[in-house]
C-alpha cells in the first residue's frame, strides 16, 4: 500500500529515540512535514538530522502543559497546521507494588502518560485541527494496558486510562478527527531495555511470531491509523505485540 503524507503536518511527541524517532522518521519519508519534540534538544537535532525530509524540532517536557501549548503553537508557525498528532512520551518512574509507590512518582506518571496526551489534544484541537477536517490522533498505549500484572501496575493503569481517553476523544472530536490508539506489546527500546535485553532469544521464542517488536513494527500501524486508509476507523486500539497476549503476555 502506497501512503502518502504530502502536505500533511504532523507533530510527535518522544520522538528523539525508539518508538516515536521511527514514526517520524516514518511519517517524513512519506512526504509529511515533522515537528519532533522530547526533553532533550541535542538528541531531538540528532534525529531529525538523521532523519532527514522536513523536519523541525522543539524541546518540552511532555508533562508540562506550557511546554505542550508552546510547542504547538510552534508547529502551527513553522508548518501552517497540524494534521497529525502523536502522543507517544511517556514515563515509568516507579517498578515495584502498587500500594507501595510514592505520591511523587506516582503523579509523575500520570502526568505525563495519562493527561500529557489530554493536553496536547487540547492545545492541536484549539490551536489547529479543529478547523482542518480529516486529521487523526494516535495515542500510543501498551498492552500492559489489559493486565492487572504487579512490577509496574501504574504505568500501565495509565495506558488504561489513556486506551478510554482515546475512545472518549474519538466520540467528541467526530466527525472532523479521527483518534485512535496503538498498543505495543514489548519493543526493543531504550525505556523497555531492562525487560528485554538479558532474556531476549528466551522471550522471543515464547512469542508466536518469534521475536521481540522492533520500534518500525509500531511506526507501521501508527502511519496506518493516521492515513485516509483508516477514514472510517475511530475509537479503537490496535494490538501489535507479535500475539503474545495469545498466550497470556502483557
Amino acid at each position: 500500500m502506497d501512503i502518502d503524507y504530502g502536505g500533511k503536518v504532523a507533530l510527535v511527541t518522544g520522538a528523539s529515540k525508539g518508538i516515536g524517532k521511527a514514526i517520524a522518521a516514518s511519517l517524513a519519508a512519506r512526504g509529511a512535514a515533522v515537528m519532533l519534540s522530547s526533553r532533550k534538544q541535542e538528541a531531538l537535532e540528532a534525529a531529525a538530522e538523521e532523519i532527514g525530509g522536513t523536519t523541525a524540532v522543539f524541546a518540552a517536557n511532555a508533562g508540562d502543559p506550557d511546554a505542550a501549548r508552546a510547542c504547538v503553537e510552534a508547529t502551527v508557525e513553522r508548518f501552517g497546521g497540524i494534521d497529525i498528532l502523536v502522543n507517544n512520551a511517556a514515563t515509568n518512574p516507579y517498578a515495584g507494588r502498587s500500594i507501595d509507590i510514592d505520591l511523587p512518582r506516582y503523579d509523575k506518571t500520570l502526568e505525563v502518560n495519562l493527561r500529557g496526551p489530554l493536553v496536547w489534544s487540547h492545545h492541536a484541537w484549539h490551536a489547529s485541527m479543529k478547523d482542518r477536517p480529516g486529521g487523526s490522533i494516535v495515542n500510543i498505549a501498551s498492552i500492559g494496558a489489559f493486565s492487572a500484572a504487579s512490577g509496574i501496575g501504574i504505568y500501565n493503569m495509565t495506558k488504561a486510562g489513556l486506551i478510554h481517553q482515546t475512545r472518549l476523544l474519538a466520540n467528541e472530536l467526530a466527525p472532523t478527527v479521527r483518534v485512535n490508539a496503538v498498543a505495543p506489546g514489548l519493543v526493543k527500546t531504550d525505556m523497555a531495555r531492562a525487560l528485554w535485553e538479558p532474556n531476549e532469544a528466551a522471550i522471543g521464542s515464547r512469542t508466536p511470531l518469534g521475536r521481540i517488536g522492533e520500534p518500525q513494527d509500531i511506526a507501521n500501524a501508527v502511519l496506518f491509523l493516521a492515513s485516509d486508509l483508516a477514514s472510517w476507523i475511530t475509537g479503537e486500539v490496535i494490538v501489535v505485540d507479535g500475539g503474545s497476549t495469545l498466550r497470556g503476555g502483557g
